[in-house]
C-alpha cells in the first residue's frame, strides 16, 4: 500500500466511479461519517481518511511545524488525491475540514468538481462587523482548558455542540471520537483552527460549492454561513432543520438528502426546511 494511504488510514469503499472524498473536522476521525456513508456506497466511490494525529492515522508522522496551520492539513488532502490519482472529486468537509478542502481546491482546482461544506467557518473570531461567534477571550479559554484537561473539556463541550439533548447516545459517540485524539495534537489543531482567517480566500474559489448551515450551531452561527455564501462565487446556502454542529451524526437522513440533491443537480427544493432569503441563490443569480 502507498505510504500516504497508510499514514492517513485511507479507506476506499463503494461501487460507483464518481469519487466522494469525506474530510472530518476537529476532534473527530473518519468514524464521524459512519451514519451517512452507507447511503452512497451503491452509486459512488467513497474515500475516507484521518488527518495525521487523528483516528487511526500514523501518529509517528505528525509534524508539529507542518500542522501548525490548516495548510498542513490541506497537504494531507492533496497527498491523498495524488497518491490515488483522483479526478473530478466531490469533496465533503465538516467544520474546519471545509476550509481545509477549500485550501486544497484553490491549489488544485482542476481535480475538484464540487465542494460541500457542513458547518464551515472561515473565521471563528468576531472582527468588527463580522460575527464569527467567539471573542478573543473565549478562544484563549478554549486553549487553556484543552491544555489543562482535554478529556474534561471534551465532556463539557460535546453536549453543547451536539445540541440534541433528547439523544444522549449521540453525545456519547462524539465524546468517544474526541477522546481518541491525542491531547497535544488536539491543542495544536485547535490553535490552527481558531487562529485561522480565510475570509479573503473565499472570493478565489471557482469550484461550485454548497454550504449546509445547521440551526442553533454555536460553532458556526447563521451569520457565518451567510458570509460564506455572499463572498464565495457559485456557492449555495441551505439552512437545515438539524440543530447543533454535527448533522451527519444527529440528522443523517437530512444530511444525505441535501448532499445528494447538490451532487445530482436536483437544485434547491422548495421544502420547508430551507431558509428562504435572497441569499439562498448562488452569487450572480
Amino acid at each position: 500500500m502507498h505510504p500516504i494511504l497508510l499514514r492517513n488510514n485511507v479507506k476506499i469503499l463503494g461501487e460507483g466511479s464518481q469519487v466522494l472524498l469525506f474530510a472530518h473536522g476537529f476532534g473527530c476521525a473518519q468514524s464521524s461519517w459512519k451514519y451517512i456513508t452507507d447511503a452512497f456506497l451503491e452509486d459512488y466511490k467513497v474515500i475516507l481518511f484521518d488527518y495525521v494525529g487523528s483516528g487511526d492515522s500514523d501518529l509517528s508522522q505528525y509534524d508539529q511545524k507542518k500542522y501548525a496551520t490548516l495548510e498542513g492539513y490541506a497537504c494531507d488532502v492533496i497527498d491523498i488525491i495524488q497518491a490515488l490519482d483522483l479526478k473530478n472529486i466531490i469533496f465533503i468537509g465538516h467544520s474546519v475540514g471545509s476550509m481545509i478542502g477549500m485550501i486544497a481546491a484553490l491549489q488544485l482546482p482542476e481535480v475538484f468538481k464540487k465542494l460541500i461544506f457542513i458547518g464551515p467557518s472561515p473565521r471563528y473570531l468576531n472582527d468588527g462587523d463580522y460575527i464569527g461567534g467567539f471573542n478573543a477571550e473565549d478562544i484563549e479559554t478554549i486553549f487553556t482548558h484543552i491544555a489543562q484537561d482535554y478529556v474534561a473539556w471534551s465532556k463539557q463541550l460535546v453536549p453543547v455542540v451536539m445540541n440534541n439533548p433528547g439523544k444522549p447516545e449521540l453525545s456519547d459517540f462524539l465524546e468517544e471520537c474526541f477522546e481518541a485524539t491525542d491531547p497535544s495534537v488536539a491543542l495544536a489543531f485547535a490553535m490552527a483552527t481558531f487562529k485561522a482567517d480565510y475570509r479573503d480566500k473565499l472570493k478565489n474559489l471557482e469550484v461550485p460549492s454548497l454550504t449546509l448551515q445547521c440551526t442553533n450551531d454555536v460553532m458556526a452561527p447563521l451569520s457565518v454561513g451567510e458570509f460564506i455564501h455572499k463572498n464565495t462565487p457559485h456557492n449555495f446556502l441551505v439552512v437545515m432543520k438539524a440543530t447543533g454542529h454535527f448533522p451527519q451524526i444527529s440528522a443523517p437522513d437530512e444530511t444525505i438528502r441535501e448532499i445528494k440533491d447538490f451532487i445530482e443537480d436536483a437544485g434547491l427544493r422548495s421544502a420547508s426546511n430551507h431558509l428562504y432569503t435572497p441569499e439562498i441563490l448562488p452569487i450572480g443569480s
